[in-house]
């Protein structure tokens, strides 16, 4: 009877943390359906009859199909790379014993602790001086070297992967390269597809290296394009458009969130190394 009674306490808990938690992305939902007046008046759960005066509001600022666009181009790039490009790193880093290892390890370790706006007056004079402003790749290819994905990664496959299975494949004659996107790379999934959605999430996210590097209005990435818009007095007044930009910037998030989920439940019910 004490544990029945102990397990409705943890459900009842779990279920009103979840109401709490999902509270906010219903009330957003809700007020980009109303007016501002209607969203002055105070919250309710009915949905409002202004989605499409909110749309054609938020419409005549910007495309925010292109800012979803271009967002959607440089997170999924910073994505990949820094999941694949991290993963091989981390592999050398756990497999192989070379001099010097444990100073390059130890450096990468500290620059987990550095603030990257620190270097963003530097980072804009060389982008300057290599005639890269305005463009996708400084946003891209530096985020690729990301010395916390590096050591997560490199912490979760000395965890998973035994040196007996590597030992296993070269004896079979299989090469190095062979060896990590046979074995390494698929053990390593998991824990790839959990640092997966928080750089995506980081990269879609970014708002002020875009910000600073990107000059014409059509590259600018979603969050850039909300700050446009919130510097409008007319639109800022109307807090429905705003709800339904916000609203629909999110969206793709809670998709990608979605996926990668799936993908770790799928990856850790596999359990195995996949041929």
């Amino acid at each position: 009877m004490a544990t029945k009674v102990k397990k409705s306490l943890i459900y009842l808990f779990l279920i009103i943390l979840s109401i709490t938690c999902l509270a906010p992305f219903m009330m957003m939902l809700i007020n980009a359906t109303r007016s501002n007046q209607e969203i002055m008046s105070g919250f309710t759960l009915i949905p409002g009859n202004s989605l499409g005066d909110n749309w054609e509001i938020m419409t005549q600022y910007f495309n925010i199909f292109r800012g979803i666009g271009n967002s959607l181009f440089v997170s999924v790039c910073v994505t990949a790379l820094t999941a694949y490009f991290s993963a091989l790193t981390a592999y050398g880093f756990a497999i192989y014993k070379f001099k010097g290892s444990n100073l390059i390890f130890t450096i990468i370790l500290v620059l987990m602790m550095v603030p990257s706006q620190l270097g963003l007056l530097g980072f804009y004079d060389l982008v300057n001086a290599m005639g890269l402003m305005d463009s996708y790749l400084p946003l891209i290819i530096p985020a690729i070297a990301n010395p916390f994905v590096v050591f997560f990664l490199k912490q979760y496959l000395q965890s998973v992967l035994p040196k007996t299975v590597i030992e296993a494949a070269r004896i079979d004659g299989a090469s190095e390269i062979k060896t990590f996107h046979k074995i390494g790379l698929p053990i390593m999934m998991p824990g790839i597809a959990t640092i997966a959605i928080s750089t995506f999430i980081g990269s879609w996210n970014n708002y002020l290296i875009p910000l600073v590097l990107l000059l014409s209005p059509d590259k600018f990435t979603l969050p850039v394009m909300m700050a446009s818009m919130k510097a409008s007095k007319d639109i800022s007044q109307n807090m429905g458009a705003t709800y339904l930009t916000v609203a629909i910037s999110v969206l793709p998030i809670m998709i990608a969130f979605m996926f990668f989920s799936k993908y770790i439940i799928s990856s850790i019910s596999a359990g195995s190394v996949k041929e």
